[in-house]
C-alpha cells in the first residue's frame, strides 16, 4: 500500500507538480490496520460483514480482497488518509469489483467522505463528496453511479450509463480534471466522457436557447424546389390511364343483336406516366434548417473551483445487497491517469485466467445441478423417502477464509 505521508503533504504545498498516490489499497498484510468495520445497523441485526478472500474461480487465490457476506445485510467499512484536496489537480478514482453471487439487488459503489467522520457509525446517512460505481437491482436497473457533492447538495450524473452484469472482476475508474472535464473509464477503456457544465445540474447552463427568438420571415429552408424551367408538356393531361387492348379480338361467335356491342377489354396504358410533377432541383437560395439560436444564460455564474471537492480524508464502502458475495479490491486514489491505467494493465494478464477459472466451475454447477435433478426423479419414482444431505454453495472452501 502507497499512502500519502504527512511530510509530503508539506512537500506538494511548495510543488504542486509533484505527481502523488495518494491512497492505494489491494487488500495485503496489515489490511485491518487500516480499516474500520462500521456498527452501523449492527444492533438491528442488519449489519453484514467482510470476508477476505480472493473469492470464486480467482486468477491468482492470494490476491484477496473484501468480500459481502451474510445475505440481506447492510455493509458499511471505511479507511483514512491524509486530508487532501483536488484543487488545481487532476483527481483520479479507481476500484475493481466482482459479482460473484446472482445479486439481485444491491450496490456496488464507494463515497469519499470529508471532514470528521466517525468511522464507527459510518452508514447511509453519512454525508459524502463523491460516489462511485455501480448499482443493480433486477433486470431494469443496471446503473453506474458518479455523484458529486457542491455545496452540501448531492449531484448526480444526468447521462445514463450503465455498469457490468457479469461474475468476473471489472475496474471503475472516474477521472476528473481541473478544466471541468471528466472521463469514465470501464477495463481501462472510455465510457464516457464530458463536462461538469454539461453533465450535471450544479450550475444554471452556460447557454440556452433564445425563446423569443423567431425565424426570419426571407429564411428559406427549402433544400430542393420544383425546376422553373421543366414544363407540363402539351396535351399531356388528356393521356388516358387506359386503352383498349390493341390485342384483343372479337370473338367469332359474337352476336351483337344477342351480346351486344362487343368492346375490347381495358389494359395500363404505357403512355400514361401519372399526374405530372414537374423535377426537384437544389434551391439555389437554401440557408438550412432554421434553428433556435443558442444564448448567454443570464442566470449563469461561473464557479472556477466548481470541479473541487471538499478536502477528502475516508473512503468508504456502504451498500445494501439482498445476496452478498461482491469482492471489492485494488482501491486507488491519486492523480495520475497514466499509473492507474498501468495498474489495470498489470492486472489484465490475469482476466482469461479467472474466465476460464469461472467457465470451469459452472460446468461443475451445471454438472451437479443435473445430477441433482436426476437423483430427485429417481429418488420420486423409487418413493423414497429418504434425502442425501448435501451442503449448501455458500460453505466451499472460501468460507474458513478469516472474517472481519
Amino acid at each position: 500500500m502507497r499512502i500519502l505521508l504527512p511530510v509530503l503533504t508539506f512537500l506538494i504545498a511548495l510543488n504542486s507538480a509533484f505527481s502523488i498516490i495518494l491512497f492505494e489499497e489491494r487488500f495485503e498484510d496489515g489490511w485491518k490496520d487500516r480499516w474500520v468495520l462500521s456498527d452501523w445497523k449492527r444492533s438491528e441485526g442488519k449489519a453484514g460483514t467482510f470476508k477476505y478472500t480472493a473469492g470464486k474461480w480467482a486468477a491468482d487465490p492470494n490476491d484477496r480482497g473484501i468480500q459481502t457476506f451474510n445475505d440481506a445485510k447492510h455493509f458499511a467499512i471505511s479507511a483514512k488518509f491524509p486530508e487532501f484536496s483536488n484543487k488545481n489537480r487532476t483527481f483520479v478514482v479507481q476500484y475493481s469489483i466482482k459479482f460473484e453471487q446472482d445479486i439481485e439487488c444491491g450496490g456496488g459503489y464507494i463515497k469519499l467522505l470529508s471532514g470528521y467522520v466517525n468511522q464507527k457509525k459510518f452508514g447511509g446517512d453519512t454525508p459524502y463528496s463523491f460516489m462511485f460505481g455501480p448499482d443493480i437491482c433486477g433486470t431494469q436497473t443496471k446503473k453506474l453511479h458518479v455523484i458529486l457533492s457542491y455545496q452540501g447538495q448531492n449531484y448526480p450524473i444526468k447521462k445514463d450509463l450503465q455498469c457490468e452484469t457479469d461474475k468476473l472482476t471489472h475496474f471503475y475508474t472516474f477521472i476528473l480534471r481541473p478544466d471541468k472535464t471528466y472521463s469514465i473509464l470501464v477495463d481501462n477503456r472510455e465510457r464516457e466522457s464530458g463536462s461538469l457544465y454539461t453533465d450535471w445540474d450544479m450550475l444554471p447552463p452556460p447557454k440556452i436557447k433564445d425563446v423569443h427568438a423567431k425565424k426570419p420571415a426571407d429564411w428559406d429552408d427549402r433544400e430542393y424546389i420544383n425546376d422553373p424551367n421543366h414544363v407540363k408538356p402539351e396535351g399531356y393531361d388528356s393521356i388516358p390511364k387506359e386503352i383498349p387492348d390493341p390485342k384483343a379480338k372479337k370473338p367469332a361467335d359474337w352476336d351483337e343483336e344477342e351480346d351486344g356491342i362487343w368492346r375490347p377489354k381495358m389494359v395500363p396504358n404505357p403512355a400514361y406516366k401519372g399526374p405530372w410533377k414537374p423535377k426537384k432541383i437544389k434551391n439555389p437560395n437554401y440557408k438550412g434548417k432554421w434553428k433556435i439560436p443558442w444564448i448567454d444564460n443570464p442566470e449563469f455564474e461561473d464557479d472556477p473551483d466548481l470541479h473541487v471537492l471538499k478536502p477528502i480524508k475516508y473512503v468508504g464502502i456502504e451498500v445494501w445487497q439482498v445476496k452478498a458475495g461482491s469482492v471489492f479490491d485494488n482501491i486507488l486514489i491519486c492523480d495520475d491517469p497514466q499509473y492507474a491505467k498501468e495498474v489495470v494493465r498489470e492486472w489484465t494478464k490475469n482476466r482469461e485466467i479467472e474466465k476460464e477459472a469461472f467457465e470451469e466451475a459452472e460446468k461443475v454447477r451445471r454438472a451437479r445441478e443435473e445430477e441433482e435433478a436426476k437423483r430427485k426423479g429417481d429418488g420420486k419414482r423409487k418413493g423414497s423417502r429418504h434425502k442425501k444431505y448435501n451442503p449448501p454453495d455458500y460453505l466451499d472452501e472460501d468460507d474458513y477464509h478469516d472474517e472481519l
